[in-house]
């Protein structure tokens, strides 16, 4: 009870011993209050200027199998790569030119790094459930606000306009290259069909000559877009390489192909393209039943890229953003190239099975069926190959930019800086000196209870 009695304080008394010391607790909040302001107006000034920018995705709605050869050609993702571009923001080649220009002429050891600019002159935000990105820049002036706002925007533009038309022109070379061996292929076989049908006569085959080779035809076409997507995907394949090996990163390879889930996703391709290819045998491209079967195969090949992609994430987190995403192109492309060479056999395994039907008959039948056959998907894979090299064209004519300005950095009002805030430090100043002036009257308060 008498630890209650001496806990206990007297609000009463208490008021009284502060209002007999009114002078000092007053000028205790008024002096707190006073340094606050003072120091408000003492502080540097600091100004912020925003840029707002969309990322956008420059794929195009295109049919099945040509999304499936663009897709292992570009190493495209449905992932979003808003993250990517804000780290790509804070990067060595964006900042150092703006640091640089900032600090000239001043002393060098006082000259920040990119990571520590970023931190104290940037802040760059993605609105969430958007693909909106905020580039907030901080300057001691509104125009090295303005200034450093927008250069992080121009800078970062720059940077991805020039990585882009490399990699584009890199993989347009090594397509150029294998369109030249299918092109010289394809020429070889159509030669060839073209003087046996001279020498046996043979340039309007019968009714039974026809349906056997229409038979043929379906798989003929898989096999050649298959053939096609291998060729595309190790060009995709040898550009990252290339290019992994020009930044001596010391990123290992990885056998994708050994992954569990890979090799899954993988043998339920394989088990959809020879599907497509019976399908394709009954009904055109545009019955509802082909078109539902390729959209399937579609979301497979999706789901391919993904899980490679979150294979390369979790193995390889120490890389930076660039490096990253050329290990994943590679890794892509070498989970492309397995799945369509794994289809490629499943199917020439079903045509064997036609052409032991078609054995029995005629010699020369038989031989004017391959050597058409062959014609046929060495032109189809000549035809794909130029096709996806003038997408690539196409591509790096529009610079193959996914990125735009949507507003841009604005220049502060200069009698509005963000820091310092005057009224909320003098507010601050105002608490703290309330704070200790009744910490004073509770030490009076105290001596004469």
């Amino acid at each position: 009870m008498d630890l209650e009695k001496e806990e206990s304080i007297d609000l009463g008394k208490l008021w009284q011993v502060t209002k007999e010391h009114k002078k000092v607790v007053g000028g205790i909040i008024v002096g707190c209050t006073a340094i606050a302001t003072i120091t408000a107006f003492v502080l540097p000034k600091q100004y912020e200027s925003t840029t707002l920018v969309q990322t956008r995705s420059t794929s195009k709605e295109i049919g099945g199998r040509a999304a499936a050869m663009l897709a292992a050609a570009t190493g495209s993702s449905t992932a979003s790569p808003t993250n990517n571009y804000m780290e790509l923001m804070k990067s060595r080649t964006v900042l150092d030119p703006i640091i640089d220009e900032l600090y000239e002429g001043k002393d060098p050891e006082k000259k920040p790094d990119a990571a520590g600019f970023a931190k104290s002159n940037l802040d760059i935000k993605n609105t969430k459930g958007t693909n909106l990105i905020t580039v907030t820049a901080k300057g001691k002036t509104p125009e090295e606000a303005q200034q450093i706002s927008k250069e992080v925007v121009d800078n970062f533009l720059t940077m991805q306009t020039n990585n882009s038309q490399q990699t584009q022109s890199l993989l347009v070379q090594f397509l150029n290259g294998r369109i030249e061996e299918a092109k010289q292929d394809s020429d070889d076989a159509a030669q060839k069909f073209a003087d046996f049908s001279r020498e046996h006569k043979l340039y309007s085959p019968d009714d039974q000559l026809k349906a056997a080779i229409t038979q043929v035809s379906a798989y003929d076409k898989s096999i050649a877009d298959l053939q096609s997507q291998q060729k595309a995907a190790q060009a995709q394949y040898d550009v990252a390489t290339n290019k992994l090996g020009q930044q001596k990163s010391g990123s290992k390879a990885y056998n994708i192909n050994d992954n569990g889930t890979v090799q899954s996703i993988r043998g339920q391709i394989v088990a959809k393209e020879v599907e497509l290819v019976g399908l394709r045998q009954k009904y055109t491209d545009n019955n509802p039943t082909v078109i539902a079967a390729q959209q399937q195969l579609n979301q497979l090949q999706g789901d391919l890229s993904r899980e490679v992609s979150a294979v390369v994430d979790s193995s390889a987190a120490s890389l930076n953003s660039a490096q990253m995403e050329l290990l994943k192109n590679q890794a892509v492309a070498e989970a492309s190239i397995g799945a369509a060479k794994a289809s490629e056999d499943a199917v020439r395994a079903k045509k064997d099975e036609i052409e032991q039907d078609i054995s029995k008959y005629p010699d020369e039948m038989v031989t004017y069926i391959q050597l058409k056959s062959d014609a046929e998907i060495k032109k189809t894979i000549y035809t794909n190959l130029v096709q996806q090299c003038e997408q690539n064209k196409i591509q790096e004519a529009m610079e193959s930019m996914d990125i735009q300005v949507i507003d841009e950095a604005n220049l502060p009002d200069e009698d509005k800086p963000s820091f310092p805030r005057k009224k909320l430090i003098a507010a601050i100043g105002l608490a703290l000196g309330c704070i200790l002036a009744f910490g004073y009257s509770l030490v009076m308060y105290k001596r004469e209870a």
